[in-house]
């Protein structure tokens, strides 16, 4: 069983930053590939990235690609999502979640295990 957990969201204003990280609680090949998505009210769950942590390599949606970047702490059980330039349609419930293999970001229902997810607020 992989756990993960979400932290870091918040309240900023438009054109603010935010990081937030995802702490897995056990790396191996169930949680080698991490994604994060969010959830607007009333909208459909968005993938945004995903993160091959063995392989180090990313893969982005065009809706954030340039403004938000995914990283990797050097214990592997750590998952960073910077979030720069935020706009008031970034507003969502931020999820992490994992799989065995990143060949793209893939669609929600081929993740195994989520976190609890994370509220990002951008007024303004």
């Amino acid at each position: 069983q992989v756990e993960l957990m979400e932290s870091g969201g918040g309240s900023v204003q438009a054109g603010g930053s935010l990081r937030l990280s995802c702490e897995i609680s056990v790396y191996n090949y169930r949680s080698n590939c991490i994604g994060w998505f969010r959830q607007a009210p009333g909208k459909e769950r968005e993938g945004l990235g995903a993160l091959d942590i063995l392989a180090n390599k990313t893969y982005y949606s065009d809706s954030v690609k340039g403004r938000f970047t995914i990283s990797r702490g050097y214990a592997k059980t750590r998952v960073y999502l910077q979030m720069n330039s935020l706009k008031p349609e970034d507003t969502a419930v931020y999820y992490c979640a994992a799989r065995r293999v990143c060949l793209r970001i893939g669609n929600d229902y081929e993740y195994n295990f989520w976190g609890q997810g994370t509220q990002v607020s951008v007024s303004g």
